[in-house]
């Protein structure tokens, strides 16, 4: 079921209400579920799902998602400072060992996926013939 225009409003205007210098603070989206959850507004329900929505679509973006064959080791440093000179101070970083994908990185930030592994290409070709 879609939320009611009213309670997407709500819910946008409550986010953006969170975040400080762009940045989603976590005491403040507490603190603004607890207040909402005490008030209980008019579909008190929905702009919850809503916040609880744009809350995950916010760390997802802020995430990265680096997949390897094998640990990075020292080099796990400097593919950090890299990614967050790119994106930002804010970002969460996870690495991830995948053996299936014989060579090479994979990222993922948000819905944006870097694939230079090769597995990833192996596939392409295949995907080729």
């Amino acid at each position: 079921m879609k939320a009611p225009r009213e309670a997407r409003a709500a819910a946008k205007r409550l986010f953006q209400a969170c975040r400080i210098n762009g940045t989603l603070d976590e005491a403040r989206v507490r603190s603004t579920v607890q207040a909402l959850v005490q008030a209980k507004p008019r579909h008190t329900l929905a702009i919850l799902s809503q916040l609880e929505r744009l809350v995950a679509l916010d760390i997802d973006a802020r995430t990265a998602v680096v997949e390897t064959p094998a640990p990075l080791g020292s080099a796990e440093a400097e593919v950090t400072a890299a990614l967050r000179q790119k994106f930002g101070p804010g970002l969460l970083i996870r690495t991830e060992t995948k053996p299936e994908l014989l060579g090479g990185i994979r990222l993922r930030v948000g819905s944006d996926v870097w694939d230079g592994t090769v597995r990833g290409r192996l596939d392409a070709l295949a995907a080729s013939f």
